[in-house]
């Protein structure tokens, strides 16, 4: 029997968004208290074919124009994390490998996104026109349409990244940081 965990947040716009999210072969323990009403659609599909054997996540948003819920899948634990993009009307959600690009009113899938390595976290920044994925060991910029608009491979595991004064820092487990032009992706002076 896997622990689920929760979060509940509050975005910009009306949205509250509930995570719950649980270990291998946890999809009856994390969906045992699903709520009713709106859209419900899973896309454990996108994370592999045995999406039984999975770590699992649901993601339950309510806000002023209906509620939906969305379901994933990730081969590894992760806690899932999202960012509200509003100028795109998105709710840009990271769990395990996968990043997706959910429409903000109703939860239909505008694209996905699957990277080499678990997602560490996704920034995004009103300055921006893309934002940013952070995984493992690369740094990736993905427009609206999910299209990757630049990406910087890392030689050290990155553990955190943070939009600090319209720079990108990235910390390896090491220690090490990078500055990155979020715009861009170029490598900024220390």
């Amino acid at each position: 029997m896997s622990v689920v965990r929760r979060a509940t947040i509050a975005y910009p716009g009306g949205l509250t968004a509930r995570y719950r999210w649980g270990g291998s072969a946890s999809a009856d323990e994390v969906f045992a208290l699903s709520e009713g009403g709106g859209n419900l659609t899973d896309h454990a599909t996108l994370a592999g074919a045995d999406a039984g054997r999975m770590c699992r996540a649901e993601l339950r948003v309510e806000g002023p124009l209906g509620e939906w819920t969305s379901r994933f899948a990730a081969p590894v634990f992760d806690e899932p994390a999202g960012l509200f993009w509003d100028s795109e009307a998105l709710l840009v959600v990271k769990y395990g490998f996968l990043v997706y690009g959910l429409e903000s009113r109703t939860g239909g899938l505008r694209w996905s996104y699957r990277s080499g390595t678990p997602v560490v976290t996704i920034l995004g920044s009103t300055r921006l026109p893309h934002v940013l994925l952070q995984s493992e060991v690369e740094t990736i910029a993905l427009d609206a349409a999910g299209i990757v608009v630049w990406r910087v491979a890392h030689s050290d595991v990155i553990g955190s990244a943070e939009l600090v004064g319209g720079t990108l820092a990235l910390t390896s487990f090491a220690g090490e940081v990078a500055l990155l032009d979020p715009g861009s992706g170029r490598t900024l002076p220390q």
